[in-house]
């Protein structure tokens, strides 16, 4: 993919990073814990899948970090891709691959047959059940013996419906008042992506994808845990919660 030119990619990392802050204002307190276990777990020169990289906002944290690690990023979205492609172009470190996690043959076109840690974050949200355990499966197999995978993302507890009435209504009084200090949201970070001449393109052919995708079946941690050992992990469980969000922790 050919990558625009002059274009400022830092400036767009950060945009994505306010307006994914915008709904998640402790992310980056995810991101470090997610680091702590990888260097705890492996090492700190992991061979890293990015997985659903977005705009590549794991691998970043993970480099600045670990410089010695390396990193393959996953995604389908586009436009997404444009933009780390752009941010990490010439770092030998980071390599890139366009895949559809829907499709049982998307681990064929990754550079390594295993990985010493799979990393997510906010984004197999969009999963239904059945597509995520089967990816959860295919997971346990790229992950070598003593690995790690780790997602970070929405994981709706069913069993505490009071609790998590209160939450949405903290949650959703924080981000009003975000959004009059000029927070941008989902919607209104895309509408500015489809304004650039770099990234109007595969904005389109983003929505063309994805169209206005809603949200998947958000089960709870107890769910993901149990679906990971079921598909060949050793153990599973929190090792860090917010209100909203947890990061679930899997060794092989």
């Amino acid at each position: 993919m050919t990558t625009g030119v002059g274009t400022d990619w830092q400036s767009w990392q950060e945009s994505w990073d306010r307006q994914q802050e915008w709904y998640m204002p402790d992310r980056e307190g995810r991101f470090r814990i997610m680091l702590d276990m990888v260097e705890a777990c492996v090492g700190p020169e992991p061979r890293v899948l990015d997985l659903a990289c977005g705009t590549g906002s794991i691998t970043a944290r993970l480099l600045a970090r670990f410089p010695n690690a390396t990193s393959t990023g996953v995604d389908l979205d586009p436009a997404l891709l444009t933009i780390a492609r752009g941010t990490f172009e010439g770092d030998e470190r980071v390599s890139f691959v366009t895949a559809d996690l829907k499709d049982p043959r998307w681990t064929t076109g990754l550079p390594y047959d295993s990985y010493d840690a799979v990393l997510t974050a906010t984004a197999l949200h969009w999963l239904r059940n059945e597509p995520l355990a089967a990816l959860y499966g295919q997971l346990a197999e790229l992950v070598r013996y003593g690995g790690v995978f780790m997602n970070a993302d929405h994981m709706i507890d069913d069993t505490t419906p009071r609790i998590n009435a209160i939450e949405r209504t903290r949650s959703q009084s924080r981000m009003e008042q975000a959004q009059k200090n000029g927070a941008l949201d989902w919607a209104e970070w895309w509408q500015l992506a489809a304004q650039d001449p770099v990234l109007a393109a595969p904005t389109a052919r983003r929505f063309e994808i994805y169209g206005d995708h809603a949200d998947g079946d958000m089960p709870s941690p107890a769910w993901h845990a149990r679906v990971l050992r079921e598909k060949g992990f050793g153990e599973a469980r929190a090792v860090w919660c917010s209100p909203s969000d947890t990061l679930l922790l899997a060794l092989k």
